[in-house]
């Protein structure tokens, strides 16, 4: 993957972020922890992506994950 999508989860202000690289800069988009509907992961041959829904209707597809990086993802997201 040439610009691997991110998630950062901040415990402390129970926020995640995403961010989808591009040639020059990112998009970002923050989602409280409470704004979190549902959090699920489909598994391709190398890599996982992982799905978040928001209460709002806002569906964040972040792919290039290695399956151990989803579940943990998933796991903390559960919470």
């Amino acid at each position: 993957m040439v610009f691997p999508d991110q998630l950062v989860i901040d415990d402390n202000a129970q926020m995640v972020t995403y961010r989808k690289k591009k040639l020059i800069g990112y998009d970002e988009t923050t989602i409280r922890f409470s704004a979190i509907g549902s959090v699920s992961r489909s598994a391709g041959l190398l890599f996982c992506d992982v799905t978040i829904e928001t209460s709002g209707g806002v569906t964040i597809i972040a792919n290039g994950f290695s399956r151990s990086d989803a579940n943990a993802i998933i796991n903390l997201l559960n919470r």
